[in-house]
């Protein structure tokens, strides 16, 4: 671990211009950013602990849900409102991580986590997520947990956050305070897929902090779940994760959100085959169909290829389980 200088702000406004440092980074619940410090692949000058400023609120106005970027994941999955109103974001925070890392990883830190990848975190192999234009490792390499969607020639990592796939599928919204003021991100244009510049993870700017993220009213009732496979039942990253949500109405489907963990570089969902669903009964053949169209474009690095049949069958079984009404109990983590 290199040497650093730390400074703790009691102020958003203070945080922000110690931000403006480019080799600064802030320190949230520490579950990540220490970890890639110790492996001497995160080198900051400066840490800005956060832990200080008033954003450890949660707020539910009308039908509008706010969590500040400080809150635990523990305190946002366990949230009465959060439990009765949107138990899609309580669903996939809970099947992430363990009790212990629930309890100091932050939502604004889950946003900001970086990927998983073995060649991210071993600084003696070629990465150019970590160092720019040294090459992909993982292209040829080990890569039996890396990205099948949305990949490119420069990195086919993937995004590790299970909180992030319910994000995607809720509409959420990223509020950010940076040096130009304030601004709103929707959620769906906050991570980057990697294309030529895999080193930056997110569309922040420069001293930018997460401030909060904004969730809108859920209209899918019951008819919810979030799926994850993954190679053992805890603590483990996904191979894929699948959030998916239904609106049913006289036995028809009327809107649907579909969302990809573990298969990216981002969450990812389709829009377009999220709207093929609308209309059509919610039976196995449209979900089978739908799933088809969701990996048209899937691609395999070989020891992952197993990766395109996988999210298939889960995303099909999500749906399955997200029509009848029986969410993913991330309890026993028996698959239903």
């Amino acid at each position: 671990m290199n040497r650093y200088d730390y400074v703790r702000p009691d102020t958003v406004a203070d945080a922000i211009t110690a931000l403006a440092n480019p080799d600064a980074r802030a320190l949230a619940g520490g579950t990540n950013l220490v970890d890639l410090m110790k492996y001497d692949v995160a080198r900051p000058a400066l840490v800005v602990d956060i832990n200080r400023l008033p954003l450890k609120s949660i707020e539910v106005s009308g039908d509008k849900l706010r969590v500040g970027a400080l809150v635990s994941n523990s305190d946002l999955a366990w949230h009465p409102d959060v439990q009765a109103r949107w138990p899609l974001l309580a669903s996939a925070i809970l099947a992430g991580a363990s009790p212990q890392l629930r309890n100091a990883a932050t939502t604004g830190g889950n946003l900001l986590q970086r990927t998983r990848c073995y060649y991210f975190y071993d600084p003696s192999t070629a990465c150019n997520k970590r160092a720019p234009g040294s090459g992909c490792s993982a292209i040829g390499g080990v890569n039996r947990i890396h990205a099948i969607l949305g990949a490119s020639s420069a990195c086919i990592a993937v995004h590790p956050s299970d909180m992030c796939v319910a994000l995607a599928v809720l509409g959420a919204t990223v509020e950010v305070e940076g040096p130009q003021g304030q601004r709103e991100i929707p959620f769906a244009e906050f991570h980057r897929l990697p294309g030529d510049m895999p080193e930056r993870d997110n569309t922040l700017q420069q001293g930018e902090l997460i401030t909060a993220v904004a969730i809108p009213a859920p209209q899918f009732g019951s008819h919810f779940t979030y799926l994850k496979l993954r190679d053992r039942l805890s603590y483990a990253f996904a191979l894929v994760s699948v959030a998916a949500a239904l609106q049913i109405e006289n036995g028809t489907i009327k809107d649907a959100r579909i969302a990809l963990g573990g298969v990216a570089h981002k969450p990812w969902r389709d829009v377009e085959a999220e709207q093929s669903l609308r209309g059509q009964a919610p039976e196995p053949r449209v979900f089978e169909a739908v799933a088809q169209l969701i990996l048209r474009d899937a691609k395999g690095q070989g020891e992952n290829d197993f990766k395109i049949e996988l999210a298939t069958r889960a995303i099909a079984r999500a749906l399955a389980q997200a029509a009848a009404g029986m969410p993913q109990n991330q309890s026993d983590k028996v698959i239903q």
